[in-house]
């Protein structure tokens, strides 16, 4: 059992996510992440609207392990991973709903403090680290 705790979030797929090969195409797995953090932000911070957001998104990758078929129920579990002076990870993944042995894909997002007023970067808060805290993965 993990150390942290997650947000999890039940993905509807939706009819346009599909290609022609019959699977999520691989680009609509970023918006579930986008998704994730959408989540994350309202359960952790209370904040539901994206402009409240003061971070940038500055490198997001993809580990692909699995296609997403038609009738698969996919459940996206995020969590906290490094948190550095102006710039914290978010992990994800994606699996089964009700068999979390079958993963679909695992990503990590570096996101980057950002004051949109003066334009620059900023260090990440004392508040956010000990709202985040719970949802920590621990280096090992």
């Amino acid at each position: 059992m993990s150390s942290y705790q997650t947000v999890s979030k039940d993905i509807e797929l939706r009819q346009r996510d599909f290609d022609v090969m019959r699977h999520v195409n691989n680009s609509i797995l970023f918006t579930y992440f986008e998704e994730g953090r959408k989540e994350f932000f309202s359960q952790v911070f209370g904040i539901v609207d994206p402009v409240q957001y003061d971070f940038i998104l500055a490198h997001i990758r993809c580990d692909f392990v699995l296609p997403i078929l038609i009738d698969d129920p996919i459940r996206l579990e995020i969590w906290m991973g490094k948190i550095g002076t102006k710039s914290f990870n978010f992990k994800y993944r994606l699996r089964h709903r009700t068999d979390a042995s079958i993963v679909y894909a695992v990503a990590e997002s570096v996101q980057v403090a950002y004051d949109y007023e003066k334009s620059r970067t900023k260090e990440v808060s004392q508040e956010f680290r000990g709202r985040v805290a719970a949802y920590q993965e621990q280096a090992s």
